[in-house]
This record gives C-alpha cells, sequence and structure tokens, in this order.
C-alpha cells in the first residue's frame, strides 16, 4: 500500500514538474496501406533502472513520456537500458483488411509489445533477436506483430525495448497486402544485391586465378566482408545461416566487420601501389591493421560490448580514403574511381555517425537507415572500375610498349638492309680482289704442290736413315752399358761410377733377388715352388705354407744397419783387393765408420778364403758369390 502511494505520488510530481503533450494519433483509413510513426506520433521514456512496471506505465498517461526529438524516428543511443515506446492508432471496423507493426531494426535485442485487443485489454508479446527465429509471426528478417483492427476504439501501443547496439526505433503500420509486396520486393532487392556480390567474388576469384596479382584476392575478401556485414545487420543472415545460434548472432557482426577493415586497407595499398610510392602511408596502413586485429581479439575474449563501437571504421575508412586522395591528385589515373566510390561509401558512414551522435534531423527513415548499404553497393561499383581502369591503363602502357618496339624493330630493319646493301657491295669487291689473287695462288699452289712432292721423298728418305740411326744409337747404348758395367765390376772405381749400376735401394734388391732365387724358387721349409708377392719389397711368400722370406734373409747382408747401396760398394772393394784393403781405406772411401768396416772386412774376407775354389772360376761378377 505505501509503495503504490510513493508511485503515485511520483507521478504526480513527474505530472506538476513536465508538461503534458498531445501525442498525435494515427487513423486507419480504406485508403491507408503503409504509414511511418514519426515526430509526434511517437513518444518514448527512459527506464535506466528497468523497474517501472507496465501497470505504472498505462495508468500514467501521457505524463511519463516524452515527445520524439526531430523530424525523424528516435534512436537508442544508450545500450544496455529499457525505454518504452508508445504510438496511438485510431482503428476502423469498416476497414475490411488486417494490419501489422513492424520493427525494421533487426538489431534490437529485445522487443516487449503490449497490444491492445477489441475489448481494451492488453496482451503482452516479446520479439527481438534474443529470441528463435521460428517464434516470430512471419519468417521475415524484420519483427512483426499483429494488430486487432475489429474495433472503432482509440487504442495506445506499448513497446518496452532494449538493445546492445545502437537502433533505430522505426515502426511502420502496414495492411498484410503492402506487407506481402513489401516483403516480396525488399527480398528481391537482397537477392539482387547479394547476387551482384557473389557475381563481383567470383568474377574477380577468376582474374586472380588468372593473373595472380594478390589485389583481385583482397577485393573478394573486401566484397565478401560486406555481404556478410549487411546479412548481419539486415538479418539476412539470421534467418538463412545461424536460426539457432542467437547468442553468436549478437557479434557475429564483429567478424565482417574487422574484414572491412583489414582488407580494404590491403586492397586500397595493393591497387594504389601504395608501398612503392608512399612508405610511410603503407608503414601507417599496416599499424593500423595490426591495431584493428588487436582491437577485435581485446573485445572478442575481454570486452563484447566495445563491438558496439562500431564508429572506430572510420579510422581505416579514412586511411584508405586518404591514401586514395593523395595517389589521385599525384596523377595516378585509376584512383579517381576509388575516390569516387569511397566518396560515396565515406558519405553514407559519416551520415550514420553523424545521426549516432545525435543529429536526428538527419533521420530520413529507410533512406537513412540503408544509407551505408546504398554507400557499399556504389563503392563496389565504383572499385570495379577503379580496377577495370587500372587493367586497361596496364593495357594502353602495354600497346605503347608494344608499338615503340616495332618502331624500334621496323629501325633496326631498315639499319639492317642498309649494312646489308653495304656488305654484298663490299662483298663483292673484294670477291673480285680475292678471284684476282685466287689465280696469282693457284700458280704459286701448283708450284708449292711440286716443292711438297720432292720434300715428301726427302722426309720419306730423312725418315729411314732416322731409323737406321735408331738402330744403332740403339745398339751402342746396349754396349755402352754392357761396356761400362763390365768396366765397373772389373775395375777399380769410385763410388759415385758405382752407383750408375745399382743407383738405389731397389736396384740392389733386385740383384739380390735374381742371385737367390733366378728363376727357381724353392721354400725354406716346405721346399714349395709356387710364391706369391710378400709384403715387404721383392720378398717372397710361398704359395702352400704361407712362408714368407726377405730379399736379405740368408745374405752377407742380413740384419745388416749399412745403407744397401754402400754395403754392395764395400763388398765390390774387398773383392776387387783381394782382402788386402784395410779397414781405415773403407771407411774414408765410403763413409762408415772404421769399427763397422773392419766387421764387414773380416766377414767378407772369411767367405773369400771359403769359397776360394768358387771365386777362382767366376768372372767379372765373381764378387756377387759373396752375398749369397
Amino acid at each position: 500500500m505505501r509503495k503504490s502511494l510513493a508511485i503515485w505520488a511520483a507521478f504526480g510530481l513527474v505530472m506538476w514538474c513536465f508538461p503534458v503533450f498531445a501525442q498525435r494519433m494515427v487513423a486507419v483509413t480504406p485508403q491507408l496501406e503503409e504509414h511511418i510513426f514519426v515526430a509526434d506520433e511517437i513518444s518514448f521514456l527512459k527506464d535506466s533502472s528497468g523497474s517501472i512496471p507496465f501497470s505504472t506505465i498505462l495508468h500514467s498517461g501521457d505524463a511519463l513520456f516524452q515527445k520524439n526529438q526531430g523530424p525523424g524516428t528516435p534512436q537508442i543511443v544508450q545500450l544496455g537500458i529499457y525505454y518504452w515506446y508508445r504510438v496511438k492508432i485510431k482503428h476502423d471496423s469498416a476497414v475490411n483488411k488486417p494490419f501489422i507493426l513492424e520493427f525494421f531494426d533487426q538489431t534490437i535485442d529485445d522487443i516487449t509489445a503490449y497490444l491492445p485487443d477489441n475489448q481494451g485489454n492488453y496482451h503482452e508479446t516479446r520479439i527481438g533477436d534474443l529470441q528463435p527465429f521460428e517464434h516470430r509471426l512471419f519468417r521475415h528478417k524484420n519483427f512483426e506483430l499483429q494488430v486487432d483492427n475489429n474495433n472503432n476504439r482509440e487504442q495506445v501501443y506499448y513497446f518496452r525495448i532494449k538493445s546492445s547496439q545502437i537502433a533505430d526505433i522505426i515502426i511502420v503500420l502496414r495492411s498484410v497486402t503492402r506487407f506481402v509486396g513489401y516483403a516480396l520486393d525488399e527480398y528481391l532487392s537482397f537477392g539482387l544485391f547479394y547476387g551482384m556480390i557473389f557475381i563481383f567474388a567470383l568474377y574477380n576469384l577468376i582474374v586472380f586465378f588468372a593473373v595472380r596479382q594478390m589485389q583481385y584476392l583482397y577485393y573478394v575478401l573486401y566484397i565478401l566482408s560486406v555481404g556478410l556485414y549487411e546479412m548481419c545487420i539486415d538479418g539476412i543472415a539470421y534467418q538463412y545461416l545461424w536460426p539457432h545460434a542467437i547468442h553468436w548472432n549478437q557479434y557475429a557482426f564483429a567478424v565482417p566487420q574487422l574484414g572491412l577493415s583489414v582488407f580494404t586497407l590491403l586492397f586500397a595499398s595493393k591497387l594504389l601501389h601504395v608501398k612503392e610510392s608512399l612508405p610511410r602511408v603503407y608503414r601507417l596502413i599496416m599499424a593500423v591493421i595490426a591495431l584493428r586485429v588487436i582491437f577485435f581479439l581485446f573485445c572478442w575474449w575481454i570486452k563484447p560490448v566495445w563491438f558496439n563501437y562500431k564508429f572506430l571504421e572510420l579510422i581505416p575508412l579514412s586511411v584508405a580514403f586518404g591514401a586514395g586522395i593523395y595517389r589521385f591528385k599525384t596523377g595516378y589515373r585509376p584512383a579517381r574511381f576509388f575516390v569516387l566510390g569511397y566518396s560515396f561509401l565515406f558519405t553514407g558512414f559519416m551520415l550514420k555517425f553523424f545521426i549516432m551522435l545525435g543529429y536526428r534531423w538527419l533521420n530520413f527513415g529507410a533512406v537513412s537507415y540503408y544509407s551505408l548499404t546504398l554507400g557499399f553497393i556504389l563503392e563496389m561499383f565504383f572499385l570495379s572500375f577503379a580496377i577495370g581502369d587500372k587493367v586497361r591503363l596496364l593495357f594502353i602502357k602495354r600497346e605503347r610498349a608494344r608499338q615503340e618496339v616495332i618502331k624500334q624493330m621496323t629501325a633496326n630493319v631498315l639499319l639492317k638492309d642498309a649494312l646489308n646493301q653495304r656488305l654484298e657491295q663490299q662483298v663483292a669487291e673484294r670477291t673480285k680482289e680475292l678471284v684476282e689473287k685466287n689465280s696469282v695462288i693457284e700458280l704459286q699452289n701448283n708450284e708449292l704442290n711440286e716443292v711438297n712432292v720432292l720434300l715428301q721423298q726427302q722426309a720419306e728418305e730423312i725418315s729411314r736413315m732416322n731409323a737406321l740411326l735408331e738402330q744403332d744409337n740403339k745398339s751402342l747404348r746396349t754396349n755402352v752399358e754392357k761396356v761400362t758395367k763390365a768396366r765397373v765390376l772389373s775395375a777399380s772405381v769410385d763410388f759415385e761410377e758405382f752407383s750408375k749400376i745399382y743407383p738405389d735401394a731397389d736396384s740392389c734388391y733386385q740383384f739380390l733377388a735374381q742371385l737367390k732365387w733366378g728363376s727357381a724358387y724353392a721354400c725354406k721349409k716346405c721346399g714349395h715352388h709356387h710364391y706369391f708377392a710378400g709384403h715387404q719389397l721383392f720378398s717372397r711368400r710361398c704359395g702352400q705354407c704361407d712362408y714368407e722370406e726377405s730379399v736379405l734373409a740368408n745374405t752377407l747382408f742380413q740384419n745388416s744397419r749399412i745403407p744397401i747401396t754402400k754395403a754392395f760398394y764395400m763388398v765390390f772393394l774387398i773383392y776387387n783387393s783381394k782382402g788386402k784393403i784395410s779397414s781405415q781405406k773403407l771407411s774414408d772411401t765410403i763413409g762408415i765408420r772404421q769399427s763397422t768396416c773392419w766387421t764387414y772386412l773380416n766377414r767378407v774376407r772369411t767367405l773369400m778364403e771359403e769359397r776360394k775354389k768358387e771365386l777362382k772360376q767366376g768372372d767379372e761378377q765373381g764378387w756377387s758369390k759373396l752375398v749369397c
């Protein structure tokens, strides 16, 4: 009781403080097919706490409601609070056709409608995009409410509205016949609009696969983002793409909105060659893209309500628009259509922006509501011209280059012909000279041929003589070697002359191998006659027992530390002196210590004494009989 008294006291105070205005009523007539409530035909009440019940609203009359500001339709700018709106309709039961009330803006979250019947009683109905799509009166993107016109009353319709996005409260009274025709026309226009987007996207996608230029791919992604964004705003996406995803539908527009910002900047950068011509602007574009992505991720994970700050899209739009204007001023012709297209988009965006800021006189109803969509259509149209203009300029440039090439090739052909003529003339003159010289040369060739025949005969004779001389030289060399060897082996010669016969250890080892085995090898262990080359130089390994015998084994030089060449010479000197040479003499001659020479001298003398008979029968190589 006290609460009711307090409420009525508050209403009385409000009625005393605020003047009451007369809200204009809309009458249903036989001629009426459609009427949009504007200006003083619609009033509102802000319910910030959301605690005012409908019974209070119903009994307050005109006291709490305020006149709509401006000539157009009202708009919700304070998000997350409740607004009450009301309209007045004068019914006429004689008008035999059904009517509906329609809300244009599909982004409104919650609408609680209080609809009177022909008895004056109110019935509550809830609509909005927080309700499942199948609960709507008609399967239509807008929100429709059925009006009971079967009376002659002046009735008031109340609407309690709440939205998390800036929303236009466009309320339309329509006959069902008009609604059906309007809905068909509207969906036809949507079909044309989205069909145009699909055609633009498909065409540019094909061009991208043909020319492999990224600007076409960016343009495809941009216009697809435009299409998806418009479907989210128009409610088409909620109707056809995700009719059961209520919560996703609240912020689904943010994804294509991000695509709009990112791909419009990337497309502008590629189309206008910003990276090459305006490096600072290109860095600014990359920075704006990065910040836009960061803002999207922040909103997605932390503050989803910030997605409603759509006016922030003015920043990337302004950067792309400014880059286009600058490139147009610097003489880049494809930028003209780019600037023209973005002018329409910029105009539509700014119109929406100023209406949001409170410039209500700019709200022209459906024209203002679809201004951004019209801007997108015109922008896509002129951006296509911009791309085509760029391609046309490239063709012109290529054609000019081709003409220059043809012109240069023509000049080259003329120059080549002139050079060929000069060359032909010079060749003819040179040929004449050569013909004259050839006759002289031919005579000289005949003489040379005769001389060559004679020289050939002489060469054959010289070759024959050389062959005979070569045989004589070979025989002479053989005789010299034999004489030298015989002299060395039979006379006292110095070490240098002796080294000519046995110049190195290999020749000494070869001589020892010949002395030891000759052509008749016999293993010392098993007597087997077949052998293989051993691991050491000139050694032999038995093919049966694998016993390997060194070339020095069982010889005078076994276990000797004297170089084999000097050892050979020492034995030769002792043999030639018949053992009478002194150890001091050997030491001075060979360059070896006297004690070593004395040891060898005694061993050789002992062998000479033991083999006296064999040495008497020996030839000039009798000293070799002392070795083995």
